[in-house]
């Protein structure tokens, strides 16, 4: 049932980003009266599941799930048209069209998704507001949580107080903003230090451990005591919650990994929290260092009800959700940006992270969330945009490219030419879609 919904909200979002993209072509085609022969949800190589002609235009929807088009006549697209394009132009087609209304044809499918996306954003405000934790909660600081964290310089117990100079205000940001960031100014045992971050950090990440490198510390609730662990099998119940241990407060999990460490092969007092009531106990550290436990995380609720921390939510009108979306949107933009950079730049590692289809498809949860599939749209709406925006031939970034040079020189870039840039468009996209879900592949074999 779990495949069911993650492959159900992977293609409901697949097929809205490109019925719109497409969209985003068809109609200015259509104001400009230019001849639009297809419009297909999905390809139809060889054929089509379903097809039904409509005036000039056969509507349909193909087989490979790959993308989808519209078919723009007198237009050198993926179709690659030879016949039509040997013909005399008409008045209907596409290069018979002035630079300026071939333009708008060319940029309405990245136009829909920005608008898409920032519609998405500023309904998501609306709707659900903002839920974060501030940064000023953690009065105790960060919990490292990986060994990647380390390596970057932090330390649980760190206060992040800026990044790149950017004062740091909701605990939420925070991870992200460090994926892209050179510097992190932290307050560390009463002091300032400034974390210089290494270049190829998005690689360290990608070969560590798949969770978190930094997080609020929580205290340590048992999740399933490990059954080589008798002693404290016997002793302790999911849920507990280790309040001392060896006569020692244990405010948060890191306290009682340490004290663990330093008591090796002995059993230790504790004091659990056991359904709101202390309960003493003797917990076994075996000769690892270890308690044998594996913890569990309490949920916000009960971190709230402990008193840890205060969670916030605000909540947006109408028309104040306009600017807050709008804000969040360009945030996003801003942010994918920075990820294709880091992508380009091989120092960072960034490119081996690059994925496909199978890439796309994890991101989306095993249970249904509308909050969740609408930040994920918006987010692909974006991605969508921007990548179709790159000046490779096939693309509509560079068809404008090439429309840009037509009406800055006033020479229009002969059909063959087209042709031949088209071809090498195919090759560098048939190529960067190889790479990116060759990555998939690899991955589900080597990293498992």
């Amino acid at each position: 049932m779990e495949i069911v919904i993650k492959l159900s909200q992977f293609l409901l979002s697949l097929s809205l980003l490109i019925i719109l993209h497409e969209l985003g072509h068809f109609i200015p085609a259509k104001l400009f009266k230019t001849r639009v022969e297809k419009f297909y949800l999905f390809f139809d190589i060889k054929y089509s599941l379903l097809k039904k002609k409509i005036g000039e235009t056969e509507y349909g929807i193909g087989w490979l799930p790959l993308g989808g088009y519209v078919k723009i006549s007198g237009m050198i697209d993926e179709s690659m048209d030879k016949e039509q394009m040997a013909l005399p132009p008409q008045p209907w087609e596409f290069r018979s069209k002035p630079a300026w209304q071939r333009l708008i044809i060319m940029l309405g499918g990245v136009t829909v998704n920005f608008i898409l996306a920032f519609v998405i954003y500023i309904g998501m405000t609306f709707f659900y507001g903002d839920f974060y934790l501030s940064n000023s909660e953690l009065k105790d600081g960060i919990a490292v949580t990986s060994e990647v964290g380390e390596h970057m310089g932090f330390k649980t117990g760190d206060k992040i107080l800026s990044i790149d100079g950017e004062k740091m205000t909701r605990f939420n940001d925070i991870p992200n903003k460090i994926l892209f960031a050179k510097t992190v100014l932290v307050e560390r045992n009463g002091a300032q230090q400034n974390i210089v971050l290494p270049v190829d950090l998005i690689d360290k990440l990608l070969k560590g451990e798949k969770k978190p490198f930094i997080d609020w510390r929580e205290p340590f609730m048992v999740g399933k005591v490990a059954a080589d662990s008798s002693v404290n099998n016997a002793v302790l119940k999911p849920k507990d919650i280790i309040k001392s241990l060896n006569g020692i407060p244990t405010k948060y999990a890191d306290q009682v990994v340490a004290i663990a460490k330093e008591n090796k092969n002995k059993k230790l007092d504790a004091i659990v929290l056991r359904v709101e009531k202390e309960v003493p106990v003797s917990i076994y550290i075996n000769k690892e260092g270890k308690l044998g436990i594996y913890p569990a995380s309490l949920g916000i609720e009960s971190l709230e009800k402990l008193g840890l921390y205060k969670f916030s939510k605000q909540e947006y009108g109408f028309f104040a959700s306009f600017p807050i979306g709008i804000e969040r949107g360009k945030n996003q933009l801003f942010g994918y940006g920075k990820q294709l950079k880091a992508i380009f730049t091989p120092s960072t590692g960034a490119y081996k992270g690059v994925g496909g289809f199978k890439a796309i498809f994890d991101i989306f949860p095993k249970t249904w969330s509308w909050e969740v599939f609408w930040n994920i749209t918006a987010l692909l709406s974006i991605m969508l945009g921007v990548m179709n925006l790159l000046p490779i031939p096939a693309l509509d970034g560079g068809h404008v490219m090439f429309l840009i040079y037509e009406m800055i020189t006033g020479k229009k870039p002969s059909d063959k030419f087209m042709e031949n840039a088209q071809m090498v468009g195919f090759v560098l996209l048939i190529g960067l879609l190889l790479f990116a879900n060759g990555n998939d592949i690899y991955k589900a074999i080597f990293h498992k």
